[in-house]
């Protein structure tokens, strides 16, 4: 059968978009399925921290957000309810920042722009047939349970709530977490460039409280979240709208196979349609880059007389990538229980455990060279 493209890639998000843009640059024929999306419901609040391995792909594509879409971290504070701390800074690590946090709206826009104006990307309403499909529809992907692959996953007792927050205080470009007695965790993240005073609020919380959070009016929020960061940036103003959302911990069975009844077809999951992980070391986003960007290298790097629906060559990348997930979930998932978790017993050795990371030399530089992807 004659394939007009050679990848069909489900999912137009950022991971599918990035993954576009790498096929495309090999001279694979890509067919990017995105149907017509509607006008958001509420303004999007989400951030997310760039590794600098990321920042560097897209950099690569040309799809870096400049100026204020893009705020360099220079240093990262981890502290817990008594006296436990972590620093890191980009100064110690010798690097030009330790991550970026993006706006996403403007990252989202320059990889559409992108995908637009490459030729070798059809932009196409529903699914064609093609060797390779790739499945980057996200956690709830469709095409997944279509497949019959079993999803892994089981849920933290916890949900993260997200909005931004203007600060009385510019933020230095650190980036700040809380680690609280009743198991919390909460992130302020920079924004706005060298100069902000906004910042990305994630803020993981007991389920059961979700809703009374919910509930809350934006001056009684700011107050608390106030309380919680111990005055670290001043007077808070909740900006915007909020996100609220389940956390899980989930992973597929399988990441590659055959399509099933169409001879010639394989599939690859990528991105949330693989895995899912706490956000507390903000690497979701990364970890779904560096997926799309390990396959793209294997396509290009795979032999001349070889197929991209090869089957042998799709598992180099779902070795390599199930790999690099089971690290970063072992590291997240540890953090989580360890440092979230409530409790009389586990304050003390929370705090006690962090003062002895913070000190701990070579261990913490290669940490920190984890989440760098470096």
């Amino acid at each position: 059968m004659a394939f007009e493209h050679d990848l069909c890639i489900r999912g137009a998000g950022i991971v599918g978009r990035t993954l576009a843009l790498l096929a495309a640059r090999d001279r694979l024929r890509v067919a990017l399925v995105a149907p017509p999306a509607g006008p958001p419901a509420t303004a999007d609040v989400r951030a997310y921290a760039i590794s600098p391995a990321v920042q560097a792909l897209l950099q690569s594509l040309r799809c870096w957000p400049e100026g204020v879409a893009a705020t360099p971290v220079l240093a990262m504070q981890v502290q817990a309810d008594q006296q436990g701390a972590v620093h890191f800074s980009a100064q110690q690590q010798g690097v030009a920042a330790l991550n970026w946090i993006v706006d996403v709206p403007r990252l989202e826009q320059l990889l559409a722009e992108a995908v637009r104006y490459q030729s070798a990307i059809d932009v196409i309403d529903a699914p064609v047939a093609a060797p390779l499909t790739v499945v980057c529809e996200g956690r709830a992907s469709a095409t997944r349970a279509e497949l019959g692959i079993e999803y892994d996953s089981v849920r933290y007792p916890q949900h993260a709530l997200a909005t931004r927050l203007d600060c009385e205080r510019p933020h230095e470009q650190v980036a700040r977490q809380w680690f609280t007695s009743e198991g919390d965790v909460l992130a302020f993240l920079p924004l706005g460039g060298p100069g902000g005073r906004e910042v990305a609020v994630v803020w993981s919380l007991a389920s059961e409280r979700a809703a009374l959070v919910a509930a809350w009016d934006d001056a009684t929020l700011a107050a608390h979240l106030h309380d919680m960061s111990g005055d670290a940036l001043g007077a808070l103003q909740v900006q915007g709208a909020r996100a609220s959302w389940p956390l899980v911990l989930a992973h597929a069975r399988r990441w590659v196979g055959a399509m099933p009844g169409r001879v010639g077809e394989s599939f690859a999951l990528a991105g949330d349609a693989a895995h899912a992980m706490h956000p507390l070391a903000g690497q979701g986003l990364n970890v779904g880059l560096g997926d799309a960007a390990e396959l793209a290298r294997v396509l290009a790097a795979r032999e001349r007389w070889r197929p991209v629906s090869d089957l042998r060559l799709l598992r180099r990348y779902e070795r390599a990538r199930q790999g690099h997930w089971l690290r970063m979930r072992w590291a997240t998932d540890g953090l989580q229980l360890l440092f979230g978790h409530p409790g009389p017993l586990a304050g003390p050795l929370r705090n006690w455990g962090m003062t002895l990371f913070d000190h701990s030399g070579p261990l913490k530089a290669r940490v920190a060279r984890l989440a760098m992807n470096v």
